[in-house]
């Protein structure tokens, strides 16, 4: 049986965040991640719409505020020194009407107690000098906000791994973890480790692993299906940057946006549809076991309750073209249907507690030699370094 100081589950940028951070700090220890997919980041973190955020959205003091900030300045300098291509663009987040600009105010303060010093308020007027097609009374100007492929970026941690000696198995799952009197066996669909810490950076599945490791998960994951559209290349003049709207405060998604990526593509989307499988990107995804998982745990039945028109509203948009346009002319005016093709979609982890709770924080929970990243849903990508130094620190503590 191999033996090992640390296994880290899951190659998603969390995974190998952690992975470099650990082996940065003690290059000797002895690492292997374990991937069940052929790849790094083939899931949430290579799914998402490439967005470097700058933590304006986040609860000063929350950990998706520090290590979003943090996180944001450990990339640039990462992709700097790797020669990684990335734009900081800037976006700005538009109040459509009256009833909005409480909100935006809200989150403009939220952003300077953050430490964003060069966020600013704009009218309807220099609105339109940075983004001439867009609609909006009033604005906040982000000039913080960036796009990369994190495909790219993950990718990278992997090679660094690799070639500083340490293992990342791929195409490898884990089934089973079992805690001994000299430390923990790690099963996988192929063979058996001995290890004396492990790392559940599992994403859509970490509650599941948590499950296996310790005491029933005090959350489950709910697969929310975000889907896009992208703008025919004749109409990417319509978007300079990145054109947001006030997010509802109630609600743990951003709404639909504009995004250009650094392909030079303009994506617009997503939605948030429940997903009914777990590694569902399509419409007709379905599994009957994550059904059951999904409409089984309290904590959804009470979140349904709760926002059934809400979700009912995303579904419409879904599968009707016309509803989605709508909800993106509120930005855009100038869109029109024949505007748009298929884009892509991703699957957002979210964290739903039994009491109905959306979990909007990162949680990191630490049960005896084994430490669960129950929640990591954007801006892991942005914040990954961050949060990979420290789950590190978490680790090594346990080891040394």
């Amino acid at each position: 049986m191999d033996n090992y100081d640390i296994i880290i589950a899951g190659a998603g940028i969390v995974g190998l965040a952690t992975g470099l951070n650990i082996i940065h700090k003690k290059p000797k220890v002895k690492l292997l991640i374990l991937e069940k997919e052929d790849g790094p980041a083939k899931h949430q973190s290579g799914h998402n719409s490439g967005v470097i955020h700058s933590g304006i959205y986040y609860k000063p003091g929350s950990l998706k505020a520090v290590n979003c900030i943090k996180g944001y300045t450990q990339l640039i300098e990462f992709c700097d020194k790797y020669e990684i291509p990335y734009k900081i663009c800037g976006k700005v987040i538009v109040a459509i009407d009256v009833k909005e600009i409480d909100y935006l105010n809200n989150l403009y303060e939220r952003g300077v107690a953050n430490g964003l010093k060069n966020i600013h308020k704009i009218k309807k007027e220099e609105l339109k000098e940075i983004e001439p097609h867009a609609f909006g009374i009033e604005a906040i100007r982000v000039p913080y906000t960036g796009i990369i492929d994190f495909k790219v970026v993950s990718q990278k941690y992997s090679d660094l791994i690799s070639t500083q000696g340490q293992e990342i198995s791929f195409n490898e799952k884990v089934i089973d973890v079992k805690q001994k009197s000299q430390g923990l066996e790690i099963i996988t669909d192929k063979k058996t480790y001995n290890t004396r810490i492990f790392v559940n950076c599992c994403g859509l599945y970490s509650d599941e692993v948590s499950n296996l490791n310790s005491s029933p998960s005090p959350i489950r994951i709910i697969p929310f299906r975000g889907e896009y559209y992208k703008l025919k290349n004749e109409r990417n003049y319509l978007v300079n940057s990145l054109i947001y709207p006030v997010p509802n405060p109630e609600f743990p998604f951003l709404g639909v946006h504009f995004t250009r990526t650094i392909d030079n593509e303009v994506e617009a989307g997503p939605n948030a549809v429940l997903s009914f499988k777990k590694e569902g990107y399509n419409k007709t995804s379905f599994s009957l076991r994550d059904s059951i998982n999904i409409f089984t745990w309290r904590g959804f039945q009470i979140v349904a309750l709760k926002y059934y028109k809400i979700g009912m509203g995303e579904f419409y948009r879904s599968f009707n073209k016309k509803a989605f346009v709508k909800a993106l002319q509120r930005l855009l005016p100038e869109v029109v249907e024949e505007d748009l093709e298929p884009g892509g979609s991703g699957v957002r982890a979210q964290a739903i507690g039994k009491n109905g709770s959306l979990v909007d924080d990162f949680v990191i929970e630490q049960h005896e030699r084994i430490i669960n990243v129950l929640n990591a849903p954007s801006p892991a990508a942005t914040s990954s370094l961050s949060i990979g130094d420290t789950i590190s620190d978490k680790v090594l503590s346990l080891l040394y």
